[in-house]
């Protein structure tokens, strides 16, 4: 048994095999820490545009009542005002933020 032990300990074959082995799965594991760190940092940018996109919407609205003979209906509005995450609102055309004191808090 002690012979067994000390061929497999002196044994080189496969030692060439495992230093690539080795070398090959560094660059890999590397590559990907940096490729999800650019993923990351991508979904994390479009989830912010996402936000800015909803609160840029406006919920305004205004509507006349209608008459018809007998019938009638009263008109209806609503002004929606900003809430404290809509200080930034966003220019559609040039996609860049409008900054107006008026409306932060």
């Amino acid at each position: 048994m002690k012979r067994a032990w000390r061929s497999l300990w002196n044994d080189e074959n496969g030692a060439i095999i495992s230093a690539e082995l080795v070398l090959v799965l560094t660059i890999l594991v590397l590559g990907l820490s940096v490729g999800m760190s650019a993923l990351g940092t991508a979904v994390n940018s479009e989830l912010e545009d996402l936000a800015e996109a909803f609160g840029a919407v406006d919920q305004s609205y205004y509507f006349n009542g209608a008459r018809v003979c007998t019938a009638r209906t009263s008109g209806s509005s609503f002004n929606d005002k900003p809430d404290h995450c809509d200080c930034i609102p966003i220019d559609t055309c040039t996609h860049e933020h409008i900054l107006t004191p008026d409306k932060c808090e």
